[in-house]
């Protein structure tokens, strides 16, 4: 699970409106998911694009931009585009020929912002010729209507009558159609990749939240993996390394089982919105959950793969990668410093178990990393290989997104490589019932909700405050513990 925790906030920006009659060359332009502008000397320009496709920072204020292209729209009639076969789009693959791509029945020329590309010139490249719509499955976030109103900069014309009729070629088949089944209790924040929470009245019902109602956090498909065929690729220094199954995992290395939380990095952003409209999902509070993990101690695993706790010199990092992979086969990855990950106090786990249970395919089957007190962006799911690196994991997960800055960064200014990858998060604590608005009789009330700080530091105290009448705390005895997971936190009422 993950998604971003901060992110810089930006000044909107005004810019011309193109004529979609003319293909413009070395102009400032946004892109189809995109996230800055660019001029011809390479400039970076404008927020918008940047903010479509990283699912961090503040909310895309285009709503006088709209209102200044309706009026603009009334003012001058549309001119006529010219029509295009898919045979002519797909000419268009390099910058050298132009880069076109198709939507619905739109031809579109995005070659100056193949470079600006968040994920790199490879993956909008994979489109160059055809259509978007087997690509943009995989990312719900580009049918949102600001990033569709910014495609529409890019217009050069239409396809031909015969071929805007006929479906578009390639594989466009769901690539989320065998995701599994999900519980209905849970409030889907995003269908496709699927991100989910449990009400907050149900989140505080037991101190183990149940697998069904454990909040998912998923960036691509749900892999299908046979446990049968399924290797664990372990790399230590000096080319050293394991290759293990499913039941030699289970079998050569010691069972282990910690209690611990794990929270997603945009949990409670829907509260931040209310303060400063931020983009990305709309988090309630319910987006951290508690389980009992079981598996092997990373640890020994490591120390089994020729690791030790003197390797190299200065910072090593152990990168995790899934199973999970984009439309390029990229897969999901993210990375943690070596030394939590030999470290017998953290319990760093390969888990393949869940409360007591198989690990579920939402949540990582048939082995995933649990790293307590971290970010839940750093417990990969669906592990395919585990190695030990002087650099950080150069996944885009872990170098372009999980990063914090403050309120003065925007989109101009911001520098990715100038903030550290979020590990430890800091303290979060919120009241599960009743719920803000409730209506609550007169006379004694008891009021629920969790405390947790990462990094395996201790919760003293849970205080609050009766609004407008002065303040209320509860100290420690006075509170009924429901429960404590590796010394971070727990539930109370």
């Amino acid at each position: 699970c993950s998604c971003p925790a901060a992110a810089p906030g930006w000044p909107p920006v005004a810019r011309p409106r193109r004529d979609p009659g003319k293909r413009h060359r070395g102009t400032p332009r946004s892109g189809p998911g995109g996230h800055r502008e660019a001029t011809p000397g390479g400039r970076r320009g404008a927020a918008p694009v940047l903010a479509a496709l990283l699912g961090l920072g503040v909310v895309l204020a285009y709503g006088e931009r709209r209102r200044r292209t309706a009026q603009a729209a009334r003012a001058t009639p549309a001119p006529q585009l010219p029509r295009y076969t898919r045979a002519e789009v797909a000419q268009h693959r390099t910058p050298k020929d132009r880069v076109w791509v198709t939507y619905g029945t739109d031809v579109f020329d995005v070659t100056e912002f193949v470079e600006l590309h968040p994920g790199g010139p490879d993956k909008i490249l994979l489109a160059a010729g055809g259509a978007l719509e087997p690509f943009w499955a995989l990312y719900a976030v580009h049918s949102q209507p600001h990033v569709l109103e910014l495609l529409r900069d890019y217009k050069v014309g239409e396809l031909s009558p015969e071929d805007a009729a006929a479906p578009p070629p390639g594989d466009t088949a769901d690539p989320f159609a065998g995701d599994p089944p999900r519980h209905p209790a849970l409030r889907v924040n995003s269908l496709k990749p699927f991100n989910a929470e449990p009400p907050p009245e149900l989140l505080t019902q037991s101190f183990l939240t149940p697998n069904e109602l454990f909040f998912t956090r998923n960036h691509l498909p749900v892999p299908a993996v046979e446990p049968g065929s399924y290797r664990l690729r372990v790399e230590g220094p000096g080319g050293r390394a394991l290759s293990l199954s499913l039941s030699e995992l289970r079998q050569r290395f010691p069972k282990h089982e910690v209690t611990a939380t794990l929270q997603c990095a945009g949990n409670r952003r829907s509260e931040m919105s209310r303060v400063r409209p931020v983009k990305g999902l709309s988090w309630d509070i319910g987006a951290i959950s508690t389980a009992r993990w079981g598996g092997a101690r990373l640890r020994d695993v490591l120390l089994a793969a020729g690791v030790r706790d003197n390797t190299g010199d200065g910072e090593w990092h152990v990168c995790f990668e899934g199973l999970d992979v984009d439309a390029s086969g990229t897969p999901y990855g993210a990375s943690i410093p070596l030394k939590r990950a030999l470290s017998a106090e953290a319990e760093v786990l390969l888990a393949y178990e869940m409360n007591g249970r198989e690990l579920p395919r939402d949540h990582g089957f048939p082995v995933r990393v649990v790293v307590p007190g971290v970010v839940g962006a750093r417990s990969v799911k669906w592990l395919r290989s585990v190695a030990v690196s002087p650099s950080e994991s150069p996944s885009h997960w872990q170098q372009n997104d999980y990063k914090g800055f403050c309120p003065s960064v925007d989109w101009d200014s911001v520098d990715f490589g100038a903030a550290p990858a979020i590990q430890e998060l800091p303290v979060q604590s919120a009241i599960t019932e009743p719920r803000p608005g409730a209506a609550v009789p007169a006379g004694e009330l008891t009021v629920k909700g969790y405390a947790w700080s990462g990094g395996g530091r201790e919760v003293v105290r849970v205080s609050g405050a009766k609004g407008g009448e002065g303040k209320m705390g509860w100290g420690e005895r006075e509170w009924r513990e429901m429960g404590w997971g590796k010394g971070d936190g727990g539930k109370w009422e």
